[in-house]
């Protein structure tokens, strides 16, 4: 009995565990203690000369007592370690030359880290000095021809007289566009990561940056998400200075402002904001760079989690920012007085503020005439309406409201359902799991197996549900009317959205019929009421009324939207003049 109680209150009791030859084990103690663990004095074979370096405490453990930290500095300098300067504990570039190497070193954990590259040369042949970069970043061609022959070239310097070379090297050796010096290490170990090689010369308290970035990146493609029949096929790529490209391609105004922030503590990724000065509201502008620089975090992936951390309202169900992956979609929204969002390593751009009706225009819409832009929105419209009320509507006919259904029909639906064994409910909400799961699963499979998959997968699914009496053939329809609906939506969280509030309102339906689907409504309208994007209104222009644009759900003729939308507030309301078809003035042939 004594035995089993004392390997109870072992099972109990924290034990230091043992260390093992050949095995890992992460301890949280140890962790810590390599940061607040004192340095022994035998580790540097100093000797104090003071017995009681090494005291007994009360429980007999050794308690080693700290050396001074002059003294473990001067340790650390004989043995080659690291070189403490006042300059590298201020980030501050040394004249020293050692100093700066060293700090890089150090910086980079090397030799541990293998892909950052030293490279020492001698300027003119007398004067030391190195440049960093990180291998894969660079192009090499440009430092072997560009960079290091003008360098070494032993008549370089002949016009010079001094002692820090660099304004003379920027003026008169290098043959380099972008060229710029600083004074902080860690501004240069920023643009070391972002591809740039840094020089350092000896004497020098200042770095030069120089622009060799060359890495490998995708070439333009066309959008996959957004296609079009009619407009431009190119979209934007993971390559942020490819994307501000083609923006600056379409829009060739200097009034377009692009500002650059590094986000995230770890990956330090850039981040751009894009707006035209004049158009654009300057506190919308002031509140999007708050908000970015603002974020504190880690690791930002992309756009997505960007969104995430700036949208006003992160509990809502609905987008707060229209997302694109399409050039001219992008400079449309600038054109409209928004802010434009592109982050490195993401091929989407998103716009803020935003308004719901935003989310059912497609950049078709203005290549198009506008009977032909209107009738398709009208048709989306209808879309997400059935994908939204239909399967709820279906279920309330169902169980509260026969006497809604024509009595021929109500006998065709209760002859249906004879051998089905669920209730209206259960079955629907079955069907549409199922729809969604092979909705998911096309989506994942890559490449045009997926596509197979989705359609095969619903028509053998439909027909094996109703041969087999879990389903009736009216149920089918209504789900693949609600699938194809929501496959009308142009934006994409958009859609995911009205598919999670489909189910909202299927189980408003079977609670209280009508009623219910009336509640729930009115209480999802109160909430995009209630809703902001960057401080405008969700539902402007409609809510509140606002001096509209006429291209909201209807779309009116080019010539006939004169302003921007009141909503975004803009300095520039006027986007075009009294007569935007000013050759209708004149009538005959042209002028001589």
């Amino acid at each position: 009995m004594r035995n089993l109680l004392t390997n109870i209150r072992k099972l109990f009791t924290y034990r230091r565990p043992v260390d093992t030859e050949g095995g890992f084990e992460l301890l949280e103690d140890e962790f810590e203690k390599s940061d607040t663990e004192e340095v022994p004095s035998e580790k540097y074979g100093v000797n104090t000369g003071n017995p009681s370096n090494q005291e007994k405490s009360k429980k007999g453990a050794t308690v080693k007592q700290p050396i001074k930290v002059e003294q473990w500095n001067k340790q650390k300098n004989n043995q080659g370690g690291k070189i403490p300067t006042s300059n590298m504990r201020q980030n501050i570039i040394s004249t020293d030359l050692n100093v700066n190497k060293e700090y890089i070193r150090q910086s980079f954990s090397m030799p541990k880290n293998q892909d950052i590259v030293i490279r020492e040369f001698r300027i003119a042949r007398k004067l030391k000095a190195f440049i960093v970069f990180i291998d894969g970043m660079v192009d090499k061609t440009s430092i072997n021809q560009f960079v290091l022959p003008q360098l070494m070239n032993p008549e370089c310097l002949a016009g010079f007289s001094g002692d820090c070379p660099l304004d003379y090297i920027m003026e008169d050796v290098l043959s380099i566009t972008q060229l710029t010096k600083t004074a902080d290490f860690n501004i240069t170990k920023i643009q070391a990561l972002n591809g740039l090689s840094i020089l350092f010369v000896d004497g020098c308290p200042e770095a030069l940056m120089i622009e060799t970035s060359g890495f490998e990146k995708r070439g333009i493609d066309r959008p996959i998400t957004e296609q079009v029949v009619r407009g431009s096929q190119e979209g934007f790529t993971e390559n942020l200075r490819t994307n501000l490209t083609l923006l600056r391609r379409i829009i060739k105004n200097e009034k377009l402002i692009t500002e650059v922030i590094p986000v995230g503590k770890l990956n330090k990724i850039n981040c751009a904001i894009l707006y035209i000065e004049g158009v654009t509201n300057p506190k919308i502008v002031r509140e999007v760079r708050r908000r970015i620089k603002g974020i504190n975090i880690d690791f930002i992936e992309g756009n997505g989690m960007l969104e995430q951390l700036i949208e006003d309202n992160p509990f809502m169900l609905f987008p707060q920012v229209v997302t694109t992956e399409r050039p001219d979609r992008a400079s449309s929204f600038l054109a409209e007085g928004q802010v434009v969002i592109i982050t490195e390593g993401d091929p989407f751009a998103i716009a803020v503020p935003m308004s719901f009706f935003r989310l059912f225009h497609s950049s078709e819409d203005s290549m198009l005439r506008w009977e032909y832009g209107t009738f398709l929105r009208m048709i989306r419209l209808v879309g997400v309406l059935s994908a939204l009320m239909i399967p709820g509507m279906y279920v309330a006919l169902a169980l509260y409201h026969h006497e809604m259904i024509p009595t021929p029909l109500l006998e065709s639906i209760a002859r249906m359902r004879e051998n089905v064994p669920f209730p209206t409910i259960i079955e629907l909400i079955l069907m549409e799991i199922s729809f969604e799961l092979i909705r998911e699963g096309g989506v994942r499979i890559p490449g045009v197996i997926g596509q197979t998959l989705g359609i095969l997968g619903a028509l053998i699914l439909g027909q094996v549900a109703v041969a087999a009496g879990l389903a009736s053939p009216l149920l089918i329809v209504i789900v693949a009317l609600t699938g194809l609906g929501s496959f009308t939506m142009p934006n994409f969280s958009m859609a995911i959205s009205i598919r999670i509030l489909r189910f909202f309102f299927i189980f408003a339906g079977g609670i209280a019929g009508f009623y219910g689907i009336s509640l729930a409504f009115i209480l999802v309208a109160a909430i995009a009421c209630h809703m902001k994007s960057f401080g405008v209104p969700f539902l402007t222009p409609v809510a509140p009324r606002v001096k509209i644009n006429p291209d909201v759900i209807i779309r009116h003729p080019i010539f006939r939207q004169k302003m921007r939308s009141d909503g975004f507030n803009t300095p520039n309301r006027k986007r075009a003049g009294n007569n935007a078809m000013e050759w209708t003035k004149e009538k005959g042939g042209d002028d001589q």
